[in-house]
């Protein structure tokens, strides 16, 4: 019985038993993060759960944190609900499920995401430590 033989009858059966399942899992692994990249104050999470409880809230979206290119210092805040993408990571925060680039984190690690409903200052406000700079207005950043 030559090599090749003996992997196919032998080795390849056994590996693909093992290593199926195990792709799978590794799969669903790099889809979810065990840490949490940006925080929510005790507020932010109070008015995200009142969002969601809207009636015409679409169930099927999650909570997306994220950044875009614009705004005066260079880079925009993402706050927003969407559907997921496979360059998406997952984590939840007091049951709100939440989604981010992946590529993003390195922008957003850290960061802290406040509500303020005052009467000078009303919305989600970011407190970002990797920002060199940020606009007056809070919503863009500088790395």
């Amino acid at each position: 019985m030559s090599i090749n033989s003996i992997y196919r009858k032998v080795l390849y059966p056994l590996l693909s038993t093992v290593f199926v399942p195990l792709q799978s899992i590794i799969k669903a692994t790099m889809t979810q993060t065990e840490t949490m990249p940006v925080k929510f104050t005790a507020s932010a999470i109070k008015e995200i759960g009142r969002l969601m409880k809207a009636d015409d809230f679409d169930t099927s979206t999650k909570l997306r944190v994220g950044v875009k290119g614009g705004g005066c210092s260079g880079m925009t805040y993402v706050l927003d609900f969407d559907a997921i993408t496979e360059k998406d990571i997952e984590f939840a925060i007091d049951d709100i499920p939440v989604i981010m680039e992946k590529s993003h984190e390195i922008y957003l690690m850290d960061m802290t995401i406040d509500w303020e409903g005052g009467l000078n200052a009303r919305g989600f406000t970011f407190t970002n430590p990797n920002a060199s700079s940020t606009c007056g207005c809070g919503t863009s950043f500088a790395v």
